[in-house]
Parts: structure tokens; C-alpha cells; sequence
């Protein structure tokens, strides 16, 4: 594809991020292209993301320098905008972000030439019984330590809305929505309903729905599954749950996870991506469903998840597995497949990745 304009978010606190924004600016330069930084802070305020993509002339590729934190900003501005996402590797434990650092100026060379198949995600998006917002009496107390709240989501005026499905939110999740308790010596008690059916009713530090991308966040943290980014499921997770089940549901992306306050219930935050964007009281409820816009993420090839999980998880150090000092042999996936494979649907090598 043709790239006009560039978004540049960039972590300036993580080591080499000056660097590779350097390094970013000056392919721009070399190629006639706009590069605009994106900075979520300016003016002392924290803005939306159609405010933030507006700002930077409605860029075609956003740039991510950092960390997983990073990229999930960039992926809230790309995902308003319908446009492509690369994320540039520069954290330390992160699933998200795959391109090295040194490798930015191929990887912008690849997308210019259009010699990638970008990777889709899926999104979360929500229905609530009521606009989102944080009291004003706390905005003080969850603004200490750290930056400007993100505004609160705006309500889609463009879709219809009735007293059963509730009004429709402009905002989307790649990894995750949570709903957690606000107070250390109260849980939160909810109703939570698949499909518009009834399936527990839970007292619980916090429960939250994740994408196949966010199973490796707050919710393998919660004890939840690990899915592959490629699978198209929503995955509830209840966190310190007080009921004897106390198991993940992954549903079908058709099969939205209503979440609603029960009435003995103490105050509920909700957080999309990390971000804290409103409160519920009893009464009040929560639809998560699969976003009816994808993420398109800038991939150099073919993804390695499950060889990321193993290097980040450390999952061939275990002292009996090995006790023999031969480790399992891998097979990468740089190679072909083994005759008795070859009819599966594999993926394609890095080398033959930029032929397609």
C-alpha cells in the first residue's frame, strides 16, 4: 500500500527509542512521506483517540517504539482509524510487538512496497446500560502518581439503541475488559450472562472478557487459558472468585458476555486495555462483544507465538524434563514441514514470506 502519513508513538523512556525514532524519521524523509508524533499528553490533558489521530492529520501507518503499553495506545489509534500498525520491539516481556529495532527500515520498506499481508486482530467493543465516567470526587485520588485519565468513551450516536441492548460505546479492547472492585474490603457482585443467558452469579475481586491477543495478559495472570492470536473466541476470566467454579468460559465471537452490578454488589471499575474509563453502581451492566472493525497489525513474517511464549514463560528450563541434559528438539518454522504435515495448513517461511 501507499503511505502518506506516518503517527509516531514513541516511549521515551525506554532505552533505544530515540534511536529508532530517528531512524524513522529519516525513511520518512528519504520518502517524501509525513511523520507526525503523537504525543497523548500534550496540553495537560488527555484526549481521545479521534482527538490524537485528528491532531496527526488521520495518519495511513502508526509506529510504535516501546513496549507492550505501547503498542496497545497505538493499537487504540489505529483501530479509530481503520489504519495499519507496526510495533517496533524495544520492551522486555512483552507478546505484542515483534519487529526488532534494527530491522525498522525493512520493515517500513516491506509495508511501502506492499510485500506484506498484515495480521488481523480481533477487537472488543461494548454496550452499557449508561455512558461511562469516573465521579469527579476521584478523579484526585486516581490521577495521584500518574498522567491525565483518558476521556470517557463517547456514546455511538449511529447506532440504534432500546431499553434491552443498551447504548452502543465508540471504543474498542484489544487485550481485555475488566471490571474490578473499587474498594479493598468489598468484592464485587455480578451477574454474568452469555448470550443474553444467565450463566453464575459471582462475588470476585474482578472478572474480566479478553481477546485471543489479551489471553496472555491479565488473564493468563488470573489463571485463564493461553489462545493463539489467530483464534476467534472471547475468554472470561473471574479473578479470586469466592464459588467452588472458578474456571475460564470462551465463548464464540456471536456470543457476547454480559456483565451486570448486582444489587448487594460494593462499586465496580471498568478498564479497557489497562485504562480506567468509568464506574458502575448496582443495577448498571456491561455487554462485551467482537468489534465489527479489526486491528491490522504490520507482521515482517510469519508469527512465531508459540515460540515467544516458550522463551518468555521459560517453558524448557523445568529441571525434569531435562534431567538428561538432551533439551525436546524444535522444529522451526523456518524450515519445511515434515512429509506427514505438509497436507496442514502451515505457516509460510520468513524466506518466502515478501514473495507473496
Amino acid at each position: 500500500m501507499t503511505i502518506e502519513r506516518v503517527g509516531l508513538v514513541v516511549h521515551g523512556g525506554r532505552e533505544g527509542a530515540g534511536e529508532a525514532a530517528r531512524e524513522v524519521r529519516e525513511w520518512c524523509d528519504e520518502n517524501a512521506i509525513v511523520c507526525t508524533d503523537i504525543d497523548v499528553w500534550r496540553d495537560e490533558g488527555r484526549h481521545s483517540a479521534r482527538e490524537e489521530m485528528d491532531a496527526a492529520g488521520d495518519p495511513d501507518l502508526i509506529v510504535t517504539l516501546g513496549g507492550d503499553g505501547t503498542f496497545l495506545r497505538g493499537a487504540r489509534l489505529a483501530a479509530e482509524n481503520d489504519a495499519l500498525i507496526l510495533g517496533v520491539d524495544l520492551g522486555r516481556v512483552g507478546f505484542l510487538t515483534e519487529v526488532p529495532a534494527p530491522e525498522v527500515r525493512s520493515a517500513l520498506d516491506a509495508v511501502q512496497g506492499d510485500r506484506l499481508e498484515p495480521e488481523s486482530r480481533m477487537l472488543l467493543t461494548l454496550r452499557a446500560s449508561r455512558p461511562l465516567e469516573i465521579p469527579s470526587e476521584m478523579e484526585a485520588l486516581l490521577r495521584y502518581g500518574r498522567g491525565p485519565l483518558l476521556p470517557p468513551p463517547r456514546v455511538r450516536t449511529d447506532c440504534e439503541s432500546g431499553n434491552e441492548w443498551g447504548i452502543a460505546l465508540n471504543v474498542t479492547a484489544l487485550n481485555d475488559v475488566v471490571v474490578e472492585k473499587l474498594s479493598r474490603d468489598r468484592q464485587i457482585s455480578v451477574g454474568v450472562y452469555v448470550s443474553g443467558r444467565l450463566l453464575a452469579s459471582y462475588s470476585a475481586d474482578a472478572l474480566l472478557v479478553a481477546t485471543p491477543t489479551g489471553s496472555t495478559a491479565y488473564s493468563f495472570a488470573a489463571g485463564g487459558p493461553v489462545v493463539s492470536p489467530r483464534a476467534e473466541a472471547l475468554v472470561f476470566t473471574a479473578v479470586a472468585p469466592h464459588m467452588a467454579f472458578d474456571r475460564s468460559v470462551v465463548t464464540a465471537p456471536d456470543e457476547p458476555v454480559g456483565l451486570r452490578i448486582l444489587e448487594r454488589s460494593g462499586g465496580a471499575a471498568v478498564s479497557i486495555d489497562g485504562q480506567l474509563r468509568g464506574v458502575l453502581g448496582p443495577g448498571d451492566w456491561i455487554g462485551v462483544y467482537a468489534a465489527p472493525r479489526r486491528l491490522r497489525a504490520v507482521r515482517l513474517g510469519p508469527t512465531d507465538f508459540y515460540g515467544r511464549l516458550r522463551e518468555r514463560m521459560r517453558l524448557t528450563d523445568a529441571p525434569a524434563a531435562v534431567a538428561d541434559g538432551t533439551p525436546a528438539p524444535l522444529w522451526p518454522v523456518s524450515t519445511p514441514p515434515p512429509v506427514d504435515l505438509a497436507h496442514l495448513a502451515m505457516p509460510v517461511p520468513a524466506g518466502k514470506a515478501a514473495e507473496h
